[in-house]
């Protein structure tokens, strides 16, 4: 079995920053594309950032030049560094990882909350 154990989300006064982190647990496995989504109350789940194996990024317009997403490859990790937060950054993120264990599947962390006061 794969897990993907997510921490680092909290409280932040805006203009503050935080850093998730998500690690994947269990054996044997291989991940590729690797990614952050957030879902706000009554809001649709969105993607925030996205990584491949080799390292390439994309990002959603609303948090570039904020967000940076990164990964450890040896550690099966994935980080989003959040600097310069706003109140609409408030969500619930959840990391998204493709996994191969004898085939490939997409898997979902339980979830982290983010919250930014104004």
């Amino acid at each position: 079995q794969v897990q993907l154990v997510e921490s680092g989300g909290g409280l932040v006064q805006a203009g503050g920053s935080l850093r998730l982190s998500c690690a994947a647990s269990g054996s044997a496995f291989s991940i590729g594309a690797m990614g952050w989504y957030r879902q706000a109350p009554g809001n649709q789940r969105e993607l925030v950032a996205r990584i491949t194996r080799s390292g390439s990024t994309n990002y959603a317009d609303s948090v570039k030049g904020r967000f940076t997403i990164s990964r450890d490859n040896a550690k099966n990790t994935v980080y989003l560094q959040m600097n310069s937060l706003k109140p609409e950054d408030t969500a619930v993120y959840y990391c998204n990882a493709d996994i191969l264990l004898n085939i490939l599947k997409n898997y979902w962390g339980q979830g982290t909350q983010v919250t930014v006061s104004s």
